[in-house]
């Protein structure tokens, strides 16, 4: 019984780089030991999807996830950028002008 191989998503684009430059998808996929038709199916995929191609196990949810995370990442990030440019000022009680 064999076992299923899995590639990453770096390894199948640099299988499809390699099969173009070389121009020979069958002698690409003899040198890396793997049938000429998963080249052509990652081709398939990249050309049809190009960035979303081999997203691997993930689900959409996730890919969500890990975007909603970056943001909230980059907005504490910036709200610790305005809270240095305000040096405090919310931290110290207001100034009370001199009355006339």
């Amino acid at each position: 019984m064999t076992t299923r191989r899995s590639f990453s998503s770096e390894y199948k684009l640099e299988a499809v780089r390699a099969a173009e430059r070389s121009g020979s998808v069958a002698q690409t996929a003899r040198d890396l030991d793997i049938r000429p038709g998963l080249i052509h199916r990652w081709k398939r995929e990249l050309r049809d999807d190009g960035r979303r191609a081999f997203p691997g196990n993930g689900s959409p949810r996730d890919e969500e996830l890990a975007r909603l995370k970056r943001e909230l990442k980059q907005a504490r990030e910036e709200v610790a950028i305005l809270k240095k440019a305000v040096g405090g000022a919310g931290d110290r009680p207001p100034v009370s002008s001199p009355s006339r």
